[in-house]
């Protein structure tokens, strides 16, 4: 993706209860692109991206929420907090930056059914 140049971190969370996640880094973001336009991105390089195992190359991500903006506090949750959603999911029909995505975002992306399952009963197994 041509852009600015603004490099963002995607977290494929494939699993809550596991903490089953692995961490891509995209960079050349452009910020004035569409979320739905950024979501279709990351799955085709999802998809084709070498190294990446299969379990995760075929799991229906359909989410993204921010996890960590730069220089801002982290949660002590592990794979991402179960916190303010309506401000931190990105809302579709906005722009990445509208949406509060700036250069070294952190962001979450997963299937929605299984966060409203898991934030429903947050248990981890191990």
């Amino acid at each position: 993706m041509a852009g600015s140049g603004v490099v963002v971190t995607v977290r494929l969370v494939r699993s809550f209860e596991h903490r089953n996640f692995k961490p891509l880094v995209f960079r050349g973001v452009d910020l004035e692109q569409t979320v739905e336009d950024f979501i279709d991105h990351v799955k085709t390089d999802v998809i084709t991206r070498a190294g990446l195992p299969p379990p995760f190359r075929r799991f229906g991500y359909d989410t993204m929420k921010i996890i960590h903006q730069a220089h801002g506090a982290k949660t002590n949750e592990l794979v991402m907090s179960l916190e303010d959603d309506d401000t931190l999911i990105l809302q579709p029909g906005l722009t990445l930056t509208a949406a509060g995505v700036a250069n070294e975002t952190e962001m979450a992306f997963f299937s929605s059914s299984d966060y409203g399952l898991y934030k429903a009963s947050p248990h981890t197994v191990w």
